[in-house]
């Protein structure tokens, strides 16, 4: 369960000291122990349920992307905010192991979209701002890194949440 979430946090720490090879390989193996990690969905949950969470995600995720890569709208303020409502709902989440309210419940899944949307679209902001700087100076180095950079960027807090959904059963 805390697997995914040690392997982000040490690759985030070397990954500039590794090559872009070696940074593919470790994200690849990432994305494997993450697979694991969350493929109990199967045996709890219907194919055809989970093919509909993917799919309404994958829009969601795609359209909020998109938002946060054509606006003009400078997003960079809502970093700091938006990581503190994360921490607050991880806190929220597991206060209510004990009570099990579902009126809480409730509001932390509406909350917790609200967040993760707003989140999507500031963290593809950045990463576009952070590509055209780094390519303007020419660091062909930091440039092979950066769509595995990235894609660590936009999962690093959904391994937070979906570790925090594990210990706490109803979420």
């Amino acid at each position: 369960m805390f697997a995914p979430l040690i392997i982000v946090f040490a690759f985030a720490g070397m990954i500039n000291r590794m090559s872009a090879a070696t940074a593919q390989l470790v994200f690849y193996s990432f994305a494997a122990v993450m697979g694991l990690s969350i493929s109990w969905i199967f045996a709890v949950f219907t194919g055809v349920s989970i093919a509909q969470t993917f799919f309404v995600t994958a829009v969601a995720f795609a359209g909020l992307s998109l938002y946060g890569y054509t606006t003009k709208k400078d997003l960079s303020g809502l970093g700091t905010f938006l990581m503190m409502g994360v921490i607050g709902l991880i806190v929220a989440m597991v206060i209510n192991i004990f009570p099990q309210s579902p009126a809480m419940m409730f509001a932390i899944s509406i909350i917790g979209v609200l967040i993760f949307a707003a989140l999507t679209a500031y963290d593809t902001q950045a990463i576009k701002n952070e590509y055209v700087a780094h390519a303007a100076q020419g660091d062909q180095e930091w440039l092979q890194k950066s769509a595995i950079m990235g894609a660590l960027r936009l999962g690093r807090v959904a391994n937070v949440v979906e570790i925090a959904e594990q210990r706490a059963p109803g979420m």
